[in-house]
């Protein structure tokens, strides 16, 4: 069997989406999403879910290893976590290492229409800043920590997190017709280039989670093999172009039959609101799959479970009906990307 020496994989950290800690049965099991593609010694992390931190120390990482932190869009079980890894992670860094980056999405520059349902149109918070995008947020969580981070500078002599992250805002294309309420997924949107190194090239395409905009999906292309991770969407024709012949998706899946449960009974326009939001904005195992299968993914691994606890047989019962190699990852999981792995699936 060929023999990588790159060895590109994934770790899963956090399989679990969602704004919330998930309570009931199967509780913890599911930290919150985040992705560390490995590449080689590197570590490229995609999302900052809950526990990110005690999940990377876990899998035997820290932001030593840490090259580049990409968020695919800004709610907040995707970057809620981004404070400490910026102060945590202090500890960790090397002398001479290499700035951070944090790549995400830059201000959406107008606030979402208001649900229909709402017979008052809501107010928004902080209407002088509403939209900040990566950038702008990573200033204000270290503002936010002036205190701690000024304590630790001038009395510890640490350094600071400016001097080590550096966040920037992904640019969409000009001329692609994006709008980000008007039309915040454009069609034939071509993938285009966000970051490059001597190990990796990152592309992105922007996927369908309404009302947030701009939301995007990565690819990582290295020599030996490539892997997509969807981000939150709905199905999505940019995702499968994104995606053509990959060696490992990553797509976020959701359990239809409990938003139902969860908010069917309610009878209020808040859970009516919430019914909406998941059925225009997410996608069941099922649509993955037939995804997967267009796009023509070696492996398909469905994460950020919606809701954390439903249990593992409720997504593997799917599997018969994908062609290629189907996982349901736990967390610290390892995948391979390899285009020819020893071994596709190896627990951590």
């Amino acid at each position: 069997m060929h023999s990588t020496s790159l060895k590109p994989h994934v770790v899963t950290l956090g399989t679990a989406g969602g704004p919330r800690w998930w309570t009931g049965e199967n509780a913890g099991k599911r930290a919150g999403i985040s992705t560390a593609v490995v590449v080689g010694d590197a570590v490229y992390l995609v999302d900052a879910g809950t526990g990110v931190g005690n999940q990377l120390m876990k899998a035997g990482f820290s932001t030593a290893n840490l090259r580049g932190i990409f968020l695919t869009h800004l709610h907040s079980d995707h970057t809620i976590d981004l404070a400490s890894l910026a102060i945590f992670g202090l500890f960790t860094i090397t002398p001479g290492q290499k700035s951070i980056r944090i790549i995400g999405p830059g201000d959406r520059g107008i606030l979402p229409p208001a649900s229909p349902r709402a017979a008052v149109p809501p107010t928004p918070l902080y209407p002088a800043n509403s939209t900040p995008g990566t950038a702008d947020m990573f200033s204000h969580l270290m503002q936010a920590y002036a205190t701690d981070l000024n304590d630790r500078v001038i009395d510890a002599l640490r350094p600071s997190p400016l001097d080590h992250f550096v966040a920037s805002d992904i640019q969409i294309p000009q001329g692609t017709g994006y709008h980000a309420n008007e039309n915040p997924t454009p069609e034939n949107f071509a993938p285009f280039e966000i970051y490059r190194d001597e190990l990796v090239t990152v592309t992105a395409t922007l996927v369908k989670h309404p009302p947030i905009a701009p939301a995007f999906a990565f690819r990582f292309d290295t020599a030996e093999g490539s892997v997509t991770i969807s981000g939150d969407t709905a199905p999505c024709e940019n995702l499968v172009t994104l995606a053509r012949d990959t060696d490992l998706l990553l797509h976020e899946a959701i359990d239809f039959d409990w938003v139902e449960r969860a908010y069917g009974h309610i009878g209020t326009e808040a859970a009516q609101a919430s019914m909406d939001h998941h059925r225009l904005s997410h996608t069941s195992a099922q649509q993955a799959i037939e995804l997967a299968e267009r796009a023509g993914a070696r492996t398909l691994a469905l994460h950020h479970l919606v809701p954390g606890t439903t249990p593992v047989s409720v997504w593997r019962s799917h599997a018969a009906d994908f062609s290629g190699t189907f996982v349901v990852p736990d967390d610290l999981q390892v995948i391979s990307f390899a285009t020819e792995p020893a071994e596709m699936v190896v627990s951590r």
